[in-house]
């Protein structure tokens, strides 16, 4: 049936055009974002997750960097407790040279006390951003390393890589070169500040056996360094590599693939020229109904 007042044909063509401008807004709207799922209208359950994996990220990117400044305080306190053990073995050669009848004591001393000042300085200058792990100012220390999160009503929990520190020297005779003790004597030495008492004949021998002491527990402290680190290194890299797997995770949920979309927008534009048409031809009905009345 024909009529003037309601036209089928062209409210077909009309919601078939409405539908196609609606779908290439979306599509248009994806090449231009980079992403198929942009907010929550788009797909609200698969917006929430990539949402709530984005946040994990970021706490996993600040461990990252609380593990490469963990990473690098590890090592200043490594290299300043090699440094350590070479002065320490300086200091153990300077005794045994001192135990030989004809040596010049004094300037052994001399050097020996030189040599005890190196101790103070590297550990003094064992500092990263204002924390020592050679003074005995931090009796033991907690590193983040890790995140896990507790999904819905569970905690969630950091993890932590714990060191207990060594004391080496600090000021008040307390450092375990301050009061090296290896014999049942009870006899100790203070390697930072040397006396002649301790080059004396019968005392050197204890004091080469503090010195040996001294450099175990310090191979001991270098070797607990050295494993900590490792471990940082080990959960610094896992973590980046975790943080790696969800980037992809969140791509694959909500970044559009723009060889897909490219095609599909090319269809959809032909579609709405085709649409545009179909309309303009539904509409020309009515203009034939009236021509008829024109020619009466």
């Amino acid at each position: 049936m024909s009529s003037i007042l309601t036209n089928p044909s062209a409210i077909t063509a009309l919601e078939s055009l409405r539908f196609t401008q609606q779908t290439l807004a979306s599509v248009e709207r994806q090449v231009s974002t980079g992403l198929k799922i942009s907010s929550a209208a788009d797909n609200a359950s698969t917006f929430a997750i990539a949402q709530t994996i984005r946040s994990d990220q970021g706490v996993l990117s600040t461990i990252t960097d609380s593990l490469s400044e963990s990473s690098s305080m590890l090592s200043v306190a490594s290299a300043a407790v090699n440094n350590v053990l070479e002065v320490m073995k300086s200091i153990k050669n300077a005794v045994a040279q001192a135990s030989d009848p004809n040596a010049d004591q004094n300037k052994i001393l001399t050097q020996l006390q030189g040599l005890g000042q190196q101790l103070i300085s590297f550990v003094a200058g064992a500092n990263f951003n204002g924390l020592n792990l050679l003074d005995g100012s931090k009796a033991s220390i907690s590193l983040i390393a890790s995140y896990t999160d507790g999904g819905g009503s569970a905690a969630s929990t950091i993890g932590t890589i714990d060191l207990t520190t060594t004391t080496l020297v600090d000021g008040a005779g307390g450092g375990i070169l301050e009061a090296a003790q290896a014999t049942s004597s009870g006899a100790t030495t203070d390697f930072t500040a040397l006396i002649a008492g301790d080059l004396a004949s019968g005392a050197i021998g204890d004091t080469l056996s503090n010195a040996d002491k001294a450099i175990a527990d310090l191979t001991n402290y270098a070797a607990t360094l050295g494993s900590t680190q490792t471990s940082v290194t080990a959960q610094g890299n896992f973590i980046k590599t975790l943080n790696d797997a969800l980037t992809q995770g969140v791509s694959s949920l909500v970044d559009a693939d723009l060889n897909e979309v490219s095609s599909r927008l090319q269809a959809l534009q032909a579609q709405q020229q085709l649409g545009v048409q179909s309309l303009s031809i539904a509409n020309q009905s009515s203009q034939v109904i009236l021509n008829l009345f024109r020619q009466q």
